[in-house]
C-alpha cells in the first residue's frame, strides 16, 4: 500500500486552500502551482511549496497537465490532487499521472471516460437499472424535427452548468446547438452535445458516493441543488428538504449500484432530477469532488478529502453505509462575483475589503482575500459559506445574517440575493425547484436595507460626506454645512442605488440636524411649488470618525460603517453598513464629460474578455435585440445585442481578440438605419 507523504494540488482558488487543510491535518506536505495574475493568491500562501506554471489563461497556466506532472517530480510529490474544475475530469491528465510513477486522487481514467460522458453514462445507468430519460443524440446529420419542446442541449463532457441551452421553440434549437457546441469546446476541449428532455419544475437532487479499491462502496447521503441560474449552483443543502422517503431511498439504492455496476473508487457524485410526481431521471456522474462537498461534511461529521487521500493510498474506506448517519441540517452558499440584478453580470476587479463573520460553526471556504483580484480568466466565485445546525429553520435565519452583513467591497457580489432566498417564505418552507429563480425575480433584484433601515444608511452616508467636507474645506471649514447669508433651503444631495435616484437635505446650523428625506419639490410649469410631503427626521450625531457613524434618529440609536469606493462611469461609490446589511450608494458626478463610446454609439463590452463569434459585417442593418457578438468571460458566453434598430458602421474587434470594460464593440449608426 502506498503511502502520501507530498501532494501537488493542481487546482487554485478556495478548492486547493480547502485540500491543503486537510493535508496539513494529516501531516501530507503540500505543493501548489500558480498562474501569473495568481502569484500573490490566498492558495499560494497556504501551500509549503508553490511554484509557476506562467500563463494567465487556463489553458496557458492550469490546464497544462504535461508541466503539471513535470513540476510534481521536480518538486519530489508522489501524488496529484486535481480539485475541482480544470483537469479534474481530464481522463488522459489521470493515465497521464499515473504513468509518470504518481499517485492519482480520483477514480480511475476508465471510469472517467465512461461517466464523464453523459451519453455513456446513461447507457451505464440504464445497464445497472437506474431511471433515467430519453436523449437524442447530435451528429452531423442533424437532428429530427420532431423534439419535443422545451428540451435541454447539454454537453456530453465537463459540467458546472457550461455547454447547456434550454430550448422552448423549435426554430431556435439549431442555434442553441451550435452555441453549445461552442462553450463546450472551450470550457472541456469537446463538443459533443446531446439533447434530452427538460423537466421544468424539478428539484436537483444528487448523491454523494464513495468507493475504494476493496469493492467497497457507500452513499454519503443526498444534497438538494435546485436553487440554479444559468444551469449553475447557487444554494446547496443536505439532506434534501420535504424529500419522500422512498424517493431518498431509490435515489441512494440508484447511485450505490451504478457505483457498483462500474466497480467505482474514490469519491464522485450521482445526480437526478425528481419530478413533481414522483418521477426519477438519471442525470449524470461527477467523477471528482463537487464544491458542494462541505454540506455532505457538515451532516456525517466526515472529512471527504480525507477519504480521498486514504482510498487513493490503498486503504479501504474503514466505514460501513450502517456508520453514515445524517446529522442536523447544512446549507451552503456561492457568493460570487456577479451582480443579480443586472443579469449575473460578472464582475471583475481588486477586493478592498474581504469579512464574512457569523455565529460560531460558520464555515467559510475561500481563495481570496483583501487585496485579492478577480480576473475575468477564471470562474467568478469568491467563497462558499457553509452553516449547519439541528434544524433547517435556524440554518436559513443564521444564514441569512451572515450574508446580510457580509462586507465584500471592490467587485458586485449576490451576497443580498443570497440573504433574501434565504428569508424567503418559500424557501424556508423547503422543497423549491429549479425554476425557483424565474418565478421569484423579487430576490435576484434585493439590494439590502429598505425602509427605516435604508433611511438610517442614507442619514449615514450624508453625515460621513458632509463631516468629511468640513475636515477637507481649508477655507471655509469654519462654516456649517450648506452655510449661506439667507437660508432658504437646507444642503441637498443625491446618491443613486442601482437606477433609483434618493434624494436627501439636511440643515447643520448648531443643534440637532433636521433631514428631510424623500424627492424635493420642483415647480410647476406656472412655477408654484407642489406640497412638501418628505419624511421629517431629527438626527442627534453621537460619533463621526475613522469610518464608524453613530447617531440618533428620531430616538433609535444606529451604529453604522461607511466606507469610500471608486466607482466606474463616473461619480464615487460609498456603503454603508449595519447589523441591517449593507447599502451601496454611488454619487452621481456634478459634471459629466461625454466619452467616446457614447458618442459613437453602440454596445460596450461589460467586463474583460475574449470575442468568440462575430455576427455582422461593416453595412449591416441589424434591428433592436439582434445578435452582435459573443463574448467569453469568467467561462461564461456573454451575448452583445443592439439596442436599437441601426446600421453597422464598424466592427471594432475580431473573434480572438482580447477587449476590456467599456470598450465599444461595435459601433452603430441610428441615423443610417433603414
Amino acid at each position: 500500500m502506498a503511502t502520501i507523504q507530498r501532494l501537488l494540488i493542481a487546482n487554485r482558488g478556495e478548492i486547493a486552500c480547502r485540500i491543503a487543510r486537510t493535508a496539513h491535518r494529516l501531516g501530507i506536505e503540500t505543493v501548489g502551482v500558480y498562474s501569473i495574475p495568481d502569484r500573490d493568491a490566498l492558495h499560494v500562501d497556504v501551500v509549503d511549496v508553490a511554484l509557476a506554471l506562467g500563463g494567465s489563461t487556463p489553458s496557458e497556466s492550469y490546464l497544462r497537465g504535461d508541466a503539471i506532472i513535470d513540476l510534481a517530480r521536480r518538486a519530489g510529490a508522489d501524488a496529484i490532487h486535481p480539485g475541482y474544475g480544470f483537469l479534474a475530469e481530464n481522463a488522459d491528465f489521470a493515465e497521464a499521472v499515473a504513468d509518470a510513477g504518481l499517485i492519482w486522487v480520483g477514480p480511475t481514467p476508465d471510469q472517467i471516460r465512461l461517466l464523464g460522458d453523459k451519453v455513456a453514462a446513461k447507457r451505464a445507468a440504464i445497464d445497472a437499472g437506474v431511471p433515467t430519460t430519453p436523449i437524442i443524440e447530435v451528429d452531423d446529420a442533424g437532428v429530427p424535427d420532431d423534439i419535443a419542446m422545451p428540451a435541454l442541449v447539454k454537453a456530453a463532457a465537463g459540467g458546472g452548468g457550461r455547454g447547456m441551452r434550454i430550448v422552448r421553440d423549435r426554430a431556435e434549437l439549431d442555434d442553441a446547438i451550435e452555441s453549445a457546441r461552442r462553450e463546450a469546446q472551450a470550457a472541456f476541449g469537446d463538443g459533443t452535445v446531446f439533447i434530452e428532455p427538460y423537466l421544468e419544475r424539478g428539484r436537483h437532487i444528487e448523491v454523494q458516493i464513495m468507493g475504494d479499491h476493496h469493492g467497497n462502496v457507500i452513499h454519503l447521503h443526498e444534497r438538494d441543488c435546485s436553487v440554479q441560474r444559468r444551469n449553475q449552483k447557487v444554494i446547496e443543502e443536505a439532506p434534501a428538504p420535504n424529500l419522500d422517503d422512498d424517493i431518498r431511498r431509490r435515489l441512494h439504492d440508484g447511485a450505490v449500484e451504478l457505483a457498483r455496476h462500474v466497480g467505482y473508487r474514490n469519491a464522485g457524485t450521482v445526480e437526478f432530477l425528481v419530478g413533481d410526481d414522483g418521477t426519477i431521471n438519471f442525470l449524470e456522474v461527477n467523477t471528482r469532488l463537487q464544491v458542494e462537498h462541505p454540506v455532505t461534511e457538515a451532516i456525517t461529521g466526515l472529512d471527504l478529502v480525507e477519504l480521498q487521500l486514504r482510498v487513493a493510498a490503498g486503504e479501504p474506506l474503514g466505514i460501513d453505509q450502517a456508520d453514515i448517519a445524517a446529522n442536523g441540517h447544512a446549507i451552503e452558499v456561492r457568493l460570487v462575483a456577479e451582480d443579480p440584478g443586472a443579469g449575473w453580470l460578472p464582475s471583475v476587479g481588486t477586493i478592498g475589503r474581504f469579512e464574512i463573520a457569523g455565529p460560531d460553526g460558520v464555515r467559510v471556504d475561500t481563495g481570496f482575500r483583501a487585496g485579492s483580484v478577480v480576473s475575468s480568466d477564471y470562474d467568478s466565485l469568491l467563497a462558499k459559506v457553509i452553516d449547519h445546525a439541528t434544524d433547517r429553520d435556524t440554518v436559513c435565519r443564521r444564514l441569512s445574517a451572515t450574508m446580510r452583513t457580509a462586507d465584500v467591497a471592490g467587485v458586485a457580489t449576490n451576497a443580498n440575493t443570497l440573504a433574501a432566498i434565504l428569508a424567503d417564505p418559500d424557501f424556508v418552507a423547503g422543497a423549491v425547484t429549479t425554476a425557483y429563480l424565474t418565478e421569484h425575480p423579487a430576490v435576484e433584484r434585493a439590494r439590502g436595507p429598505e425602509g427605516p433601515d435604508l433611511d438610517a444608511h442614507l442619514v449615514a452616508a450624508a453625515l460621513r460626506d458632509q463631516a468629511s467636507n468640513r475636515r477637507h474645506d481649508t477655507v471655509t471649514g469654519f462654516a456649517p454645512s450648506g452655510w449661506r447669508n439667507l437660508a432658504t433651503r437646507g444642503q441637498r444631495r443625491v446618491y443613486l442605488r442601482g437606477d433609483a435616484e434618493l434624494h436627501v437635505e439636511y440643515e447643520m446650523n448648531g443643534g440637532a440636524p433636521r433631514f428631510l428625506l424623500g424627492a424635493w419639490p420642483e415647480p410647476g410649469a406656472d412655477g408654484a411649488l407642489p406640497d412638501d410631503d418628505r419624511t421629517s427626521a431629527t438626527v442627534d450625531i453621537i460619533r463621526t470618525a475613522d469610518g464608524v457613524v453613530v447617531f440618533e434618529l428620531d430616538g433609535r440609536r444606529w451604529s453604522t460603517t461607511v466606507h469610500d469606493d471608486d466607482a466606474s462611469g463616473g461619480g464615487a461609490r460609498v456603503r454603508v453598513g449595519s447589523r441591517a446589511g449593507w447599502t451601496e450608494f454611488v454619487r452621481p458626478p456634478r459634471f459629466v464629460e461625454p466619452d467616446d463610446a457614447s458618442a459613437a454609439g453602440g454596445p460596450v463590452c461589460p467586463l474583460p474578455g475574449t470575442v468568440i463569434a462575430v455576427h455582422v459585417v461593416d453595412g449591416d442593418q441589424v434591428e433592436e435585440g439582434q445578435l452582435l457578438m459573443v463574448v467569453e468571460a469568467m467561462k461564461m458566453e456573454h451575448k452583445i445585442v443592439a439596442a436599437v434598430a441601426a446600421t453597422v458602421s464598424d466592427v471594432r474587434f475580431a473573434v480572438g481578440d482580447r477587449v476590456d470594460a467599456g470598450d465599444l464593440l461595435v459601433a452603430l449608426d441610428v441615423d443610417g438605419a433603414v
